[in-house]
């Protein structure tokens, strides 16, 4: 049976495990080799979504509510951190799978998730997922995600990636994402060579771009020869072109521009919709 438990409490959410250590001395350690981090935090929408009848010249009323709601919010990311930070502080930080954080977090909170990020990647999560995507931003300030600090000790062993509402600085430099097989982007900003960094995942299977913005001319090279799926909605780009050999599904949601795609022999479906125009598939 104490072979069994582990498995047990792996199989249970992250809360109900926690809540296991108080049924018995010997199960207190179990929750912490947890192997799914999943964390969600307040949403901006679910502090009151409901705006109380004011007229229209009542601009001092408005935003005296706002003030109160944003301070509501403020409290509860505040302990949405402190109990992140609580977890894995405690976690053996060993054997996890997931890695997920869902929560806007403000600049002055980036330090947090920069210790969270740290962890992920020393804990060797093969998925991670951070979703900072926020309804009301106060400022235009975004997290630089550190793609460096998931590589360590020049390797990665991340399998699965999704990042929303962030920035990006990618390169050529940086090496070590071998194991890379799903790359998720959404609402980020990307600085510097993302072809260049692309080319360096070459277990790449899955590549999603959902209006990121950045990126001018998109270029998928040869080394990407297992990508299988390539989707990029409502970017700014103004080419896209695209050597990878295995490509079997291709989606473009966006304004008409230069699409080339090479190498189409295992081509099964491309689904284009130009803004304004019906779709082709």
């Amino acid at each position: 049976s104490q072979e069994i438990l582990p498995v047990i409490i792996s199989l249970l959410p992250l809360k109900e495990a926690v809540r296991t250590s108080i049924v018995s001395t010997s199960w207190k350690m179990l929750w912490t080799f947890h192997c799914n981090l999943c964390f969600y935090g307040p949403n901006e929408l679910d502090d009151d979504p409901s705006v109380p009848p004011l007229e229209s010249d009542e601009e001092a009323a408005v935003d005296e509510y706002v003030k109160t709601s944003q301070a509501k919010l403020k409290i509860k990311r505040d302990k949405f951190i402190e109990a992140v930070n609580c977890v894995i502080q405690r976690h053996s930080g060993v054997g996890i799978n997931k890695f997920s954080i869902r929560c806007g977090l403000h600049k002055e909170e980036f330090d947090h998730l920069d210790r969270w990020i740290s962890f992920a990647a020393s804990s060797k999560a093969k998925i991670i997922s951070f979703d900072l995507k926020k309804i009301v931003c106060p400022s235009k300030e975004v997290h630089q995600f550190p793609l460096e600090a998931l590589v360590v000790q020049g390797s990665s062993c991340v399998q699965s990636l999704y990042l929303a509402d962030a920035s990006l600085k990618p390169h050529p430099g940086i090496c070590g994402f071998t194991l890379l097989r799903r790359l998720v982007l959404e609402f980020v900003e990307i600085f510097g060579d993302f072809s260049g960094f692309l080319a360096n995942c070459s277990a790449l299977e899955d590549l999603e771009l959902i209006e990121c913005s950045g990126v001018t001319n998109l270029s998928i090279l040869h080394q990407l020869d297992k990508l299988q799926h390539l989707l990029i909605d409502r970017m700014p780009v103004e080419t896209v072109e695209s050597n990878a050999t295995d490509l079997a599904h291709f989606e473009y949601k966006g304004k008409e521009i230069p699409i080339v795609l090479h190498g189409r022999s295992k081509l099964e479906k491309a689904t284009i919709m130009f803004e304004g125009s019906n779709g082709l598939a």
